[in-house]
C-alpha cells in the first residue's frame, strides 16, 4: 500500500486500532489528513511491529475494503 487511505468515521477506526494495539495513546492516534505515514510510524514505534503489518492491519480495519 503506497498511501494509506482512511475513509469514513475516524473515531470508529481509532477504536479498532486501540483494540488491536492497546499500548497506543490518544496522542499516538491523532490523525491529520496527509500524515498517514506519520500515523504508521507512530504505531510502529509504540508496538514494534513491521510497517507492512501495521499497514495491513489498518487497511483491514477500514470499512472501505480497498
Amino acid at each position: 500500500m503506497n498511501k494509506l487511505e482512511i475513509k469514513g468515521d475516524w473515531n470508529i477506526l481509532k477504536g479498532k486500532i486501540k483494540q488491536k494495539w492497546a499500548a497506543l495513546t490518544d496522542d499516538d492516534l491523532q490523525f491529520i489528513a496527509g500524515k498517514e505515514n506519520e500515523l504508521v510510524g507512530r504505531i510502529q514505534k509504540r508496538t514494534g511491529e513491521a510497517k507492512e503489518a501495521v499497514e495491513k492491519a489498518l487497511h483491514e480495519s477500514c470499512c472501505c475494503g480497498h
